[in-house]
Protein backbone atom coordinates (compact mmCIF):
# COMPACT_ATOMS: atom_id res chain seq x y z
CA UNK A 1 0.00 0.00 0.00
CA UNK A 2 1.40 4.08 -0.69
CA UNK A 3 0.58 7.24 1.00
CA UNK A 4 -1.83 9.13 -0.62
CA UNK A 5 0.46 12.45 0.41
CA UNK A 6 3.71 10.68 -1.81
CA UNK A 7 1.56 10.28 -4.64
CA UNK A 8 0.43 13.67 -4.06
CA UNK A 9 4.18 15.01 -4.52
CA UNK A 10 4.44 17.66 -6.84
CA UNK A 11 0.81 17.87 -7.93
CA UNK A 12 -1.06 21.66 -8.12
CA UNK A 13 -3.37 20.74 -5.42
CA UNK A 14 -6.44 23.80 -4.60
CA UNK A 15 -7.99 22.47 -1.84
CA UNK A 16 -8.07 19.27 0.22
CA UNK A 17 -10.68 17.79 2.12
CA UNK A 18 -10.05 15.38 4.58
CA UNK A 19 -6.23 13.48 5.37
CA UNK A 20 -3.71 12.55 2.60
CA UNK A 21 -2.32 10.43 5.28
CA UNK A 22 -4.04 7.44 4.63
CA UNK A 23 -2.79 4.18 2.54
CA UNK A 24 -4.62 4.09 -0.94
CA UNK A 25 -5.02 0.54 -3.12
CA UNK A 26 -4.42 2.13 -6.76
CA UNK A 27 -5.26 4.49 -9.33
CA UNK A 28 -7.97 4.61 -11.73
CA UNK A 29 -9.69 7.14 -13.95
CA UNK A 30 -12.30 4.78 -15.76
CA UNK A 31 -15.08 4.32 -13.59
CA UNK A 32 -16.19 0.96 -14.08
CA UNK A 33 -12.32 0.11 -13.30
CA UNK A 34 -13.01 1.17 -9.27
CA UNK A 35 -12.27 -1.37 -6.38
CA UNK A 36 -12.00 -0.56 -2.28
CA UNK A 37 -9.54 1.98 -1.09
CA UNK A 38 -9.05 3.02 -4.15
CA UNK A 39 -8.44 6.81 -6.03
CA UNK A 40 -10.58 7.78 -8.55
CA UNK A 41 -9.17 10.48 -11.08
CA UNK A 42 -12.65 12.79 -12.63
CA UNK A 43 -11.52 13.55 -15.99
CA UNK A 44 -13.26 16.31 -18.21
CA UNK A 45 -12.72 14.58 -21.77
CA UNK A 46 -13.55 15.25 -24.68
CA UNK A 47 -16.94 12.67 -25.21
CA UNK A 48 -17.61 11.88 -21.39
CA UNK A 49 -17.10 14.37 -18.23
CA UNK A 50 -16.64 11.64 -15.34
CA UNK A 51 -17.17 13.97 -12.97
CA UNK A 52 -20.53 12.59 -13.15
CA UNK A 53 -19.23 9.30 -11.92
CA UNK A 54 -18.27 10.09 -8.36
CA UNK A 55 -21.06 9.22 -6.43
CA UNK A 56 -20.75 5.96 -8.30
CA UNK A 57 -17.41 5.33 -7.38
CA UNK A 58 -17.55 6.30 -3.98
CA UNK A 59 -20.77 3.38 -4.01
CA UNK A 60 -18.06 1.17 -5.67
CA UNK A 61 -15.20 1.78 -2.78
CA UNK A 62 -13.50 4.47 -3.54
CA UNK A 63 -11.92 6.12 -0.76
CA UNK A 64 -10.33 9.18 -2.53
CA UNK A 65 -11.80 11.40 -4.98
CA UNK A 66 -9.22 14.02 -7.38
CA UNK A 67 -11.29 16.38 -9.06
CA UNK A 68 -11.46 19.64 -10.38
CA UNK A 69 -14.99 20.65 -9.40
CA UNK A 70 -16.22 19.62 -6.18
CA UNK A 71 -19.41 17.82 -6.02
CA UNK A 72 -22.64 19.77 -4.06
CA UNK A 73 -22.49 16.60 -1.54
CA UNK A 74 -19.24 15.19 -0.89
CA UNK A 75 -18.84 12.36 1.74
CA UNK A 76 -17.19 12.46 5.47
CA UNK A 77 -15.60 9.06 4.88
CA UNK A 78 -14.36 10.29 1.57
CA UNK A 79 -10.89 12.61 1.16
CA UNK A 80 -11.44 14.94 -1.67
CA UNK A 81 -9.12 16.39 -3.66
CA UNK A 82 -9.52 19.33 -5.78
CA UNK A 83 -7.25 20.40 -8.97
CA UNK A 84 -6.83 22.87 -11.54
CA UNK A 85 -6.15 20.16 -14.27
CA UNK A 86 -7.09 16.75 -13.36
CA UNK A 87 -5.69 14.85 -16.72
CA UNK A 88 -1.98 16.64 -15.07
CA UNK A 89 -2.59 14.88 -11.77
CA UNK A 90 -3.19 11.50 -13.08
CA UNK A 91 0.10 12.09 -14.70
CA UNK A 92 1.82 13.54 -11.79
CA UNK A 93 0.53 10.84 -9.49
CA UNK A 94 0.84 7.94 -11.71
CA UNK A 95 4.57 9.17 -12.00
CA UNK A 96 4.86 9.05 -8.27
CA UNK A 97 3.07 6.03 -7.85
CA UNK A 98 5.24 3.74 -10.03
CA UNK A 99 8.46 5.47 -8.41
CA UNK A 100 9.63 7.83 -11.06
CA UNK A 101 10.31 5.53 -13.53
CA UNK A 102 11.70 7.48 -16.13
CA UNK A 103 14.13 8.44 -14.02
CA UNK A 104 16.05 4.92 -14.23
CA UNK A 105 15.80 4.95 -17.81
CA UNK A 106 16.91 7.17 -20.80
CA UNK A 107 13.71 7.77 -22.14
CA UNK A 108 13.98 9.99 -25.25
CA UNK A 109 10.63 10.79 -27.24
CA UNK A 110 10.17 11.21 -30.88
CA UNK A 111 7.32 13.68 -31.85
CA UNK A 112 6.13 15.19 -35.65
CA UNK A 113 3.65 14.15 -38.25
CA UNK A 114 5.16 11.48 -39.97
CA UNK A 115 8.21 9.13 -39.04
CA UNK A 116 7.62 9.03 -35.62
CA UNK A 117 6.95 5.33 -36.08
CA UNK A 118 9.99 4.44 -37.57
CA UNK A 119 12.32 6.47 -35.93
CA UNK A 120 11.16 5.16 -32.59
CA UNK A 121 11.04 1.41 -33.68
CA UNK A 122 14.78 1.65 -35.53
CA UNK A 123 16.15 3.18 -32.47
CA UNK A 124 14.98 0.28 -30.39
CA UNK A 125 16.39 -1.78 -33.07
CA UNK A 126 19.80 -0.26 -33.26
CA UNK A 127 20.16 -0.49 -29.67
CA UNK A 128 19.30 -3.93 -29.20
CA UNK A 129 21.90 -4.74 -31.77
CA UNK A 130 24.15 -2.43 -29.58
CA UNK A 131 23.45 -4.85 -26.70
CA UNK A 132 21.43 -3.25 -24.79
CA UNK A 133 17.99 -3.99 -22.86
CA UNK A 134 15.59 -1.30 -24.43
CA UNK A 135 11.94 -0.51 -24.84
CA UNK A 136 9.70 0.97 -26.67
CA UNK A 137 6.25 2.55 -26.78
CA UNK A 138 5.10 2.99 -30.09
CA UNK A 139 1.75 3.29 -32.78
CA UNK A 140 2.99 -0.39 -33.28
CA UNK A 141 3.28 -2.22 -30.14
CA UNK A 142 4.76 -1.86 -26.89
CA UNK A 143 7.84 -3.79 -26.00
CA UNK A 144 9.95 -4.37 -22.73
CA UNK A 145 12.43 -5.67 -23.58
CA UNK A 146 11.73 -8.77 -25.80
CA UNK A 147 8.47 -9.27 -24.54
CA UNK A 148 5.83 -7.64 -26.80
CA UNK A 149 2.69 -6.65 -25.96
CA UNK A 150 -0.54 -4.84 -28.66
CA UNK A 151 -0.44 -0.44 -28.62
CA UNK A 152 -3.80 0.84 -28.32
CA UNK A 153 -2.70 4.52 -28.56
CA UNK A 154 0.58 6.24 -29.74
CA UNK A 155 0.76 7.81 -26.84
CA UNK A 156 -1.17 5.47 -24.27
CA UNK A 157 -2.71 6.52 -21.01
CA UNK A 158 -0.55 8.18 -18.12
CA UNK A 159 -1.32 5.16 -15.82
CA UNK A 160 -0.60 2.61 -19.24
CA UNK A 161 3.11 4.21 -19.85
CA UNK A 162 4.24 4.19 -16.42
CA UNK A 163 3.16 0.62 -15.98
CA UNK A 164 5.84 -0.21 -18.27
CA UNK A 165 8.07 1.89 -17.71
CA UNK A 166 8.33 -0.10 -14.31
CA UNK A 167 8.44 -3.56 -15.75
CA UNK A 168 10.92 -2.06 -18.10
CA UNK A 169 12.80 -1.24 -15.03
CA UNK A 170 12.42 -4.33 -13.30
CA UNK A 171 13.76 -5.96 -16.42
CA UNK A 172 17.03 -4.53 -16.71
CA UNK A 173 15.79 -1.90 -19.33
CA UNK A 174 18.37 0.93 -19.86
CA UNK A 175 17.20 2.71 -22.70
CA UNK A 176 13.81 3.51 -23.74
CA UNK A 177 11.81 4.77 -27.23
CA UNK A 178 8.37 6.50 -27.37
CA UNK A 179 6.47 8.46 -29.61
CA UNK A 180 5.04 11.01 -28.17
CA UNK A 181 1.79 12.36 -30.25
CA UNK A 182 0.19 15.82 -30.07
CA UNK A 183 -3.36 14.19 -28.59
CA UNK A 184 -0.58 12.46 -26.04
CA UNK A 185 0.97 16.37 -25.15
CA UNK A 186 -2.32 17.95 -24.99
CA UNK A 187 -4.16 15.62 -22.77
CA UNK A 188 -0.95 15.54 -20.29
CA UNK A 189 -0.27 12.02 -20.64
CA UNK A 190 3.55 13.01 -20.77
CA UNK A 191 3.30 15.40 -17.91
CA UNK A 192 5.63 14.31 -14.64
CA UNK A 193 8.11 11.97 -17.23
CA UNK A 194 11.84 12.75 -17.18
CA UNK A 195 13.01 13.09 -20.46
CA UNK A 196 16.55 12.07 -21.48
CA UNK A 197 16.16 13.42 -25.10
CA UNK A 198 13.33 15.03 -27.61
CA UNK A 199 13.74 14.54 -31.25
CA UNK A 200 11.05 16.06 -34.01
CA UNK A 201 11.09 14.82 -37.40
CA UNK A 202 8.69 17.20 -39.44
CA UNK A 203 5.29 18.90 -39.45
CA UNK A 204 2.51 18.98 -41.64
CA UNK A 205 -1.54 18.87 -42.37
CA UNK A 206 -2.96 16.40 -39.61
CA UNK A 207 -5.39 15.94 -36.96
CA UNK A 208 -7.01 19.14 -37.21
CA UNK A 209 -10.37 17.59 -36.26
CA UNK A 210 -8.98 17.86 -32.99
CA UNK A 211 -6.79 20.47 -32.61
CA UNK A 212 -8.50 22.98 -35.07
CA UNK A 213 -6.03 25.05 -36.56
CA UNK A 214 -2.27 23.99 -37.76
CA UNK A 215 -0.98 27.00 -35.11
CA UNK A 216 -2.37 25.37 -32.46
CA UNK A 217 -1.05 21.63 -33.92
CA UNK A 218 2.25 23.39 -33.82
CA UNK A 219 2.16 24.93 -30.96
CA UNK A 220 1.01 21.55 -28.79
CA UNK A 221 4.50 20.03 -30.36
CA UNK A 222 6.30 22.78 -29.29
CA UNK A 223 5.36 22.87 -25.74
CA UNK A 224 7.34 18.93 -25.50
CA UNK A 225 10.20 20.93 -26.15
CA UNK A 226 9.41 23.61 -23.90
CA UNK A 227 9.35 21.07 -21.00
CA UNK A 228 12.09 19.18 -21.37
CA UNK A 229 14.76 19.49 -18.83
CA UNK A 230 18.13 21.20 -18.89
CA UNK A 231 20.33 18.20 -18.81
CA UNK A 232 18.29 16.75 -22.16
CA UNK A 233 18.93 17.13 -25.50
CA UNK A 234 16.75 18.56 -28.11
CA UNK A 235 17.01 17.31 -31.87
CA UNK A 236 15.45 18.70 -34.58
CA UNK A 237 15.06 19.11 -38.66
CA UNK A 238 15.36 22.42 -39.41
CA UNK A 239 14.90 21.37 -42.94
CA UNK A 240 11.28 21.63 -41.95
CA UNK A 241 10.78 25.56 -41.46
CA UNK A 242 8.93 24.21 -37.73
CA UNK A 243 12.43 23.08 -36.52
CA UNK A 244 13.59 25.91 -34.92
CA UNK A 245 10.46 27.35 -33.50
CA UNK A 246 10.49 23.49 -31.41
CA UNK A 247 13.97 25.50 -29.87
CA UNK A 248 12.33 28.62 -28.66
CA UNK A 249 12.11 29.11 -25.53
CA UNK A 250 13.28 24.94 -24.58
CA UNK A 251 16.27 24.95 -22.26
CA UNK A 252 17.66 21.12 -23.30
CA UNK A 253 20.72 21.06 -25.39
CA UNK A 254 20.31 22.20 -29.04
CA UNK A 255 20.85 20.12 -31.74
CA UNK A 256 20.05 19.84 -35.69
CA UNK A 257 20.07 17.72 -38.31
CA UNK A 258 19.49 18.40 -42.04
CA UNK A 259 19.74 17.21 -45.45
CA UNK A 260 19.40 20.70 -47.29
CA UNK A 261 20.34 23.10 -44.65
CA UNK A 262 23.57 23.35 -42.01
CA UNK A 263 23.07 21.76 -39.57
CA UNK A 264 24.89 19.74 -36.38
CA UNK A 265 24.13 16.16 -38.75
CA UNK A 266 24.17 16.56 -42.61
CA UNK A 267 23.35 13.91 -45.00
CA UNK A 268 23.42 13.60 -48.63
CA UNK A 269 21.81 11.00 -50.60
CA UNK A 270 24.36 9.55 -53.38
CA UNK A 271 22.28 7.06 -54.20
CA UNK A 272 18.42 5.88 -53.97
CA UNK A 273 17.00 2.95 -55.56
CA UNK A 274 14.71 0.34 -54.75
CA UNK A 275 17.68 -1.83 -53.14
CA UNK A 276 17.99 0.66 -50.59
CA UNK A 277 19.64 4.57 -49.98
CA UNK A 278 23.59 5.40 -50.27
CA UNK A 279 24.44 8.43 -48.01
CA UNK A 280 26.83 10.39 -46.63
CA UNK A 281 26.55 11.44 -42.78
CA UNK A 282 29.15 14.19 -41.80
CA UNK A 283 31.04 12.50 -44.19
CA UNK A 284 30.97 8.99 -43.14
CA UNK A 285 29.23 6.50 -46.38
CA UNK A 286 27.04 4.53 -45.25
CA UNK A 287 24.91 2.21 -47.34
CA UNK A 288 21.13 1.25 -46.31
CA UNK A 289 18.22 -0.91 -47.15
CA UNK A 290 15.59 1.71 -46.50
CA UNK A 291 14.01 3.60 -49.28
CA UNK A 292 13.75 7.30 -50.01
CA UNK A 293 14.48 10.98 -48.81
CA UNK A 294 11.57 10.51 -46.38
CA UNK A 295 13.93 7.63 -44.69
CA UNK A 296 17.49 9.75 -45.38
CA UNK A 297 15.53 11.63 -42.95
CA UNK A 298 14.40 9.26 -40.43
CA UNK A 299 18.24 7.21 -40.48
CA UNK A 300 20.17 10.48 -39.88
CA UNK A 301 17.78 11.73 -36.67
CA UNK A 302 18.58 7.74 -35.74
CA UNK A 303 22.12 8.22 -36.28
CA UNK A 304 22.20 11.94 -34.13
CA UNK A 305 20.60 10.76 -31.72
CA UNK A 306 22.75 7.34 -31.32
CA UNK A 307 25.34 9.53 -31.16
CA UNK A 308 24.14 11.78 -28.62
CA UNK A 309 23.65 8.81 -26.62
CA UNK A 310 27.44 7.97 -26.75
CA UNK A 311 27.59 5.37 -29.58
CA UNK A 312 30.73 4.95 -31.20
CA UNK A 313 30.75 6.72 -34.34
CA UNK A 314 31.82 3.35 -36.40
CA UNK A 315 29.69 0.61 -34.61
CA UNK A 316 26.62 3.57 -35.06
CA UNK A 317 26.91 3.59 -38.95
CA UNK A 318 27.52 -0.82 -38.60
CA UNK A 319 24.17 -1.00 -37.40
CA UNK A 320 22.58 1.83 -39.23
CA UNK A 321 23.06 -0.42 -42.31
CA UNK A 322 21.40 -3.68 -40.51
CA UNK A 323 18.26 -1.99 -40.11
CA UNK A 324 15.42 -2.95 -41.89
CA UNK A 325 11.92 -1.20 -42.52
CA UNK A 326 9.55 -1.28 -39.60
CA UNK A 327 6.27 -3.26 -40.53
CA UNK A 328 3.70 -0.96 -42.99
CA UNK A 329 6.54 1.59 -43.51
CA UNK A 330 7.19 1.51 -47.25
CA UNK A 331 7.56 -2.39 -47.07
CA UNK A 332 7.22 -4.12 -50.47
CA UNK A 333 7.23 -7.25 -52.29
CA UNK A 334 7.78 -7.90 -55.61
CA UNK A 335 5.55 -10.90 -57.32
CA UNK A 336 6.62 -13.81 -59.45
CA UNK A 337 5.30 -12.14 -62.47
CA UNK A 338 7.66 -8.68 -61.80
CA UNK A 339 4.95 -6.51 -59.80
CA UNK A 340 6.15 -4.37 -56.91
CA UNK A 341 3.71 -3.71 -53.98
CA UNK A 342 4.06 -1.49 -51.77
CA UNK A 343 2.27 -0.91 -48.34
CA UNK A 344 2.63 2.09 -46.46
CA UNK A 345 0.90 4.05 -43.59
CA UNK A 346 0.91 7.35 -45.40
CA UNK A 347 -2.74 8.52 -44.19
CA UNK A 348 -1.43 12.24 -44.58
CA UNK A 349 -1.06 14.22 -47.58
CA UNK A 350 2.28 14.99 -47.03
CA UNK A 351 2.92 11.55 -46.50
CA UNK A 352 1.19 10.44 -49.52
CA UNK A 353 3.07 13.19 -51.21
CA UNK A 354 6.52 12.04 -49.86
CA UNK A 355 5.79 8.02 -50.44
CA UNK A 356 4.95 8.80 -54.05
CA UNK A 357 7.69 11.04 -55.00
CA UNK A 358 9.66 8.23 -53.61
CA UNK A 359 8.75 6.23 -56.12
CA UNK A 360 8.93 8.73 -58.83
CA UNK A 361 12.55 8.73 -57.98
CA UNK A 362 13.05 5.37 -58.33
CA UNK A 363 11.29 4.24 -61.00
CA UNK A 364 12.30 4.09 -64.73
CA UNK A 365 8.80 5.43 -66.25
CA UNK A 366 8.35 2.76 -68.22
CA UNK A 367 6.10 1.65 -65.64
CA UNK A 368 2.59 2.44 -64.03
CA UNK A 369 2.31 3.46 -60.64
CA UNK A 370 -0.94 2.27 -59.18
CA UNK A 371 -2.28 3.75 -55.93
CA UNK A 372 -5.09 2.54 -53.57
CA UNK A 373 -5.94 5.33 -50.96
CA UNK A 374 -8.41 6.26 -48.70
CA UNK A 375 -9.32 8.44 -46.14
CA UNK A 376 -10.37 7.63 -41.97
CA UNK A 377 -13.66 8.89 -41.14
CA UNK A 378 -14.92 10.68 -38.02
CA UNK A 379 -11.58 12.19 -38.67
CA UNK A 380 -9.94 15.10 -40.07
CA UNK A 381 -12.40 16.34 -43.58
CA UNK A 382 -10.01 18.77 -44.70
CA UNK A 383 -7.21 16.31 -46.05
CA UNK A 384 -9.44 14.57 -48.31
CA UNK A 385 -9.69 16.14 -51.25
CA UNK A 386 -5.71 16.55 -50.89
CA UNK A 387 -5.48 13.43 -50.38
CA UNK A 388 -7.24 13.09 -53.16
CA UNK A 389 -5.24 15.35 -55.94
CA UNK A 390 -1.91 14.09 -54.36
CA UNK A 391 -2.96 10.72 -55.38
CA UNK A 392 -3.89 11.52 -58.99
CA UNK A 393 -1.50 13.52 -59.69
CA UNK A 394 1.40 11.49 -58.74
CA UNK A 395 0.07 8.24 -60.28
CA UNK A 396 -0.63 6.58 -63.40
CA UNK A 397 -4.17 5.23 -61.70
CA UNK A 398 -5.75 6.21 -58.60
CA UNK A 399 -8.64 4.13 -56.73
CA UNK A 400 -10.39 5.75 -54.08
CA UNK A 401 -11.34 3.19 -51.58
CA UNK A 402 -12.65 3.12 -47.49
CA UNK A 403 -9.79 3.50 -45.01
CA UNK A 404 -11.18 2.64 -41.65
CA UNK A 405 -15.14 4.44 -42.28
CA UNK A 406 -15.33 4.41 -38.64
CA UNK A 407 -19.11 5.62 -38.00
CA UNK A 408 -19.46 7.48 -41.25
CA UNK A 409 -20.74 6.30 -44.70
CA UNK A 410 -17.61 5.28 -46.95
CA UNK A 411 -19.68 6.81 -50.31
CA UNK A 412 -19.74 9.85 -48.59
CA UNK A 413 -15.89 9.60 -47.65
CA UNK A 414 -14.69 9.28 -51.27
CA UNK A 415 -17.06 11.62 -52.57
CA UNK A 416 -15.62 14.18 -50.24
CA UNK A 417 -11.81 12.96 -51.92
CA UNK A 418 -13.43 13.28 -55.18
CA UNK A 419 -14.09 16.61 -55.14
CA UNK A 420 -9.75 17.42 -55.17
CA UNK A 421 -9.22 16.08 -58.44
CA UNK A 422 -8.56 18.42 -61.35
CA UNK A 423 -10.35 17.81 -64.19
CA UNK A 424 -7.14 16.82 -66.21
CA UNK A 425 -6.89 13.93 -63.77
CA UNK A 426 -10.70 12.33 -64.08
CA UNK A 427 -9.98 9.81 -66.09
CA UNK A 428 -7.00 8.43 -63.76
CA UNK A 429 -9.20 7.31 -61.17
CA UNK A 430 -11.84 5.07 -60.24
CA UNK A 431 -13.77 4.96 -56.61
CA UNK A 432 -14.84 0.99 -55.26
CA UNK A 433 -16.10 1.37 -51.77
CA UNK A 434 -14.61 -2.21 -50.71
CA UNK A 435 -10.85 -2.47 -50.01
CA UNK A 436 -10.43 -5.80 -50.68
CA UNK A 437 -11.87 -5.63 -53.68
CA UNK A 438 -10.25 -2.29 -54.65
CA UNK A 439 -6.76 -4.06 -53.79
CA UNK A 440 -7.77 -6.85 -56.26
CA UNK A 441 -8.52 -4.50 -58.32
CA UNK A 442 -5.53 -2.66 -58.73
CA UNK A 443 -3.50 -5.65 -58.82
CA UNK A 444 -5.40 -7.30 -62.38
CA UNK A 445 -4.72 -3.37 -63.70
CA UNK A 446 -0.86 -4.43 -63.31
CA UNK A 447 1.61 -5.41 -65.47
CA UNK A 448 4.95 -6.98 -65.01
CA UNK A 449 7.26 -3.76 -63.89
CA UNK A 450 4.38 -1.82 -62.60
CA UNK A 451 4.57 -0.58 -59.28
CA UNK A 452 1.22 -0.55 -56.69
CA UNK A 453 0.95 1.41 -53.15
CA UNK A 454 -1.51 0.46 -50.77
CA UNK A 455 -1.43 3.60 -48.43
CA UNK A 456 -3.38 4.23 -45.54
CA UNK A 457 -3.21 1.60 -43.17
CA UNK A 458 0.33 0.05 -42.86
CA UNK A 459 0.22 -1.96 -40.20
CA UNK A 460 -2.95 -1.93 -39.24
CA UNK A 461 -4.61 -5.43 -39.09
CA UNK A 462 -8.29 -4.55 -39.17
CA UNK A 463 -10.83 -1.78 -40.38
CA UNK A 464 -12.99 -0.36 -38.36
CA UNK A 465 -16.94 -0.37 -39.48
CA UNK A 466 -19.78 1.03 -37.21
CA UNK A 467 -17.24 0.46 -34.42
CA UNK A 468 -16.56 -3.30 -35.32
CA UNK A 469 -13.55 -4.01 -36.01
CA UNK A 470 -12.69 -7.10 -38.47
CA UNK A 471 -9.78 -8.46 -39.42
CA UNK A 472 -8.05 -7.03 -42.08
CA UNK A 473 -4.13 -6.39 -43.57
CA UNK A 474 -3.87 -4.60 -46.74
CA UNK A 475 0.25 -6.81 -46.61
CA UNK A 476 -1.51 -9.98 -46.33
CA UNK A 477 -4.19 -9.03 -49.13
CA UNK A 478 -2.17 -7.82 -51.61
CA UNK A 479 0.24 -10.88 -50.80
CA UNK A 480 -2.11 -13.58 -51.59
CA UNK A 481 -4.19 -11.67 -54.47
CA UNK A 482 -0.50 -11.32 -56.45
CA UNK A 483 0.28 -14.93 -55.79
CA UNK A 484 -3.64 -15.89 -56.95
CA UNK A 485 -3.14 -13.79 -60.24
CA UNK A 486 0.32 -15.94 -60.82
CA UNK A 487 -1.34 -19.05 -61.13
Amino acid sequence: MKKLKDILYRVAVEAVYGSTDIDINTLVFDSRKVTANDVFIAIKGTVVDAHQYISSVISQGATVVVCEDLPENSQDNVVFIVVKDSQEALAIMADNFYENPSRELKLVGVTGTNGKTTVATLLYNLFKKAGFKVGLLSTVKVLVDDQEFPATHTTPDSLTINTYLRAMVENGVTHCFMEVSSHGIHQKRTKGLHFTGGIFTNLSHDHLDYHKTFAEYRDIKKSFFDELPKTAFALVNIDDKNGNVMLQNCEAKKYSYALKTVADYKAKILENQLGGLLLTINTHEVWSKLIGTFNAYNLLAIYATADLMGLESIENLRLLSELESVSGRFQYLISESGITAIVDYAHTPDALKNVLETIGAIRTNNEKVITVVGCGGDRDKTKRPKMAHIATQLSNQAIFTSDNPRSENPQTIIEEMEAGVEPQNFKKYISIVDRKQAIKTASAMAEKGDILLIAGKGHEAYQEVNGVRAHFDDYEIITETLKELQK
